[in-house]
């Protein structure tokens, strides 16, 4: 089981942006020598919800500042960058830090984010998968020609190329039906957002389907990752987890329901319906709320074991992306829970690695597998 650590560089009110970049970078600096094994930052732009604007920059700078800890992009927003310039920059971090890049990428969800860079947000899914076409092609071939229905190239030689070979490795973000397979085809590792989904049955189910279409492209299921997202927060006592951390959380809800979809009466984007029920949701929902329905884990160490306990048996996560510093929570507090998590929970799973290709549920066991862990089963969607 793997630990690494997300980081979106939310700007509350009052706060100095380059107070955050500073506080941001020397955290996933820590990380490094506290049992966490990969850095991750979120791409999003236009609005204090985050303001990493890129990966490749910011991957550098802590690529400077550590040895060993990979440097994770969740994810690069393909439908905003040009796939070219995107191989460049991302072979040009994988060499700069020694080869440990792992490359993710996403179409993206923020009907803001498209509106302001003059992208149909309901051409995100084709231009994701010809931009990661292109970006595959730039690190495999000498030259790169494509001819598609949002790009197209002639002859370009693409330098630098990438330092792990034949290509870093590769995580999608996955959340509907189509992207399961896709990254099944493509032989990437699995990002999945809990936080934001609460039918973890579909999951289970989508589970499947990646490892058939795994192993029908002659890719090896056991050496795939499957990553959740969730949110953690520790304390030595619930009491205390839930003074520091209520105020933070609720004000990431609040504002992801503010981005995430367009105003309440306004129609849906196509092939992002889902998205106005996170919407309502995130405006009302309460901190209980939350926590009972296990989208946060926020408590002991204790606390975190036994819902990881749970929730790992059920889903065959290997790999765990924490998310702590949620609405500027002060950066003493974000370390205190890091360390509590360095000392008490991540020595408990460093030697437990559900393996999503061999243990993959049935069907018919599914129901019963998402029964145990209700109570865990997150809120949001």
């Amino acid at each position: 089981m793997e630990f690494g650590l997300q980081n979106l560089f939310e700007s509350p009110e009052g706060r100095k942006e380059s107070d955050i970049i500073r506080e941001q970078i020397d955290l996933m600096q820590a990380a490094e020598g506290m049992g966490f094994t990969t850095v991750w930052g979120a791409e999003h732009h236009f609005s204090e919800y985050g303001f990493l604007a890129s990966n490749a920059v910011t991957l550098a700078a802590v690529a400077e500042k550590t040895k060993t800890v990979r440097l994770g992009s969740a994810i690069v927003v393909l439908p905003f960058n040009h796939p070219i310039r995107v191989a460049e920059e991302y072979a040009f971090l994988d060499n700069l830090s020694g080869g440990r890049l792992d490359f993710g990428v996403g179409r993206g969800y923020q009907p803001t984010e498209f509106k302001y860079f003059g992208v149909d947000q309901t051409k995100s899914r084709g231009m994701f998968r010809e931009a990661l076409e292109i970006i595959l092609r730039a690190w495999t071939q000498e030259r790169v020609t494509y001819t598609g229905k949002f790009y197209e190239f002639r002859d370009v030689p693409v330098r630098p190329k990438p330092l792990q070979q034949p290509t870093p490795p590769l995580w999608m973000a996955v959340l509907s039906p189509e992207s399961f397979a896709l990254a099944g085809r493509l032989g990437a590792n699995l990002e999945y957002a809990p936080v934001f989904t609460p039918n973890m049955t579909e999951y289970s189910v989508r589970l499947r389907e990646y490892h058939e279409a795994l192993v029908t492209y002659g890719h090896d299921p056991a050496r795939k990752k499957t990553s959740a997202l969730r949110m953690i927060y520790l304390s030595d006592s619930r009491q205390q987890a839930r003074k520091d951390f209520e105020g933070p959380l609720l004000w990431y809800y609040r504002k992801i329901a503010q981005l995430v979809a367009p105003p309440p009466g306004q129609p849906a984007v196509k092939s992002y319906e889902t998205y106005t029920h996170t919407r309502d949701l995130a405006t009302k929902v309460t901190f209980d709320d939350l926590v009972e329905g296990g989208a946060v884990i926020c408590g002991t160490p204790d606390d975190c074991n036994a819902d990881l306990e749970r929730f790992v048996g059920a889903y065959k996560f290997n790999h765990l992306m924490v998310w702590t510093r949620l609405g500027g929570l002060a950066s003493d507090k974000v370390l205190k829970s890091m360390r509590l998590m360095q000392d008490h929970v991540i020595p408990v799973w460093k030697d437990k690695t559900p393996n999503v290709g061999i243990e993959v549920p049935a069907v018919e066991e599914i129901e019963e597998l998402a029964k145990q862990a209700t109570e865990h089963a997150p809120v949001v969607s």
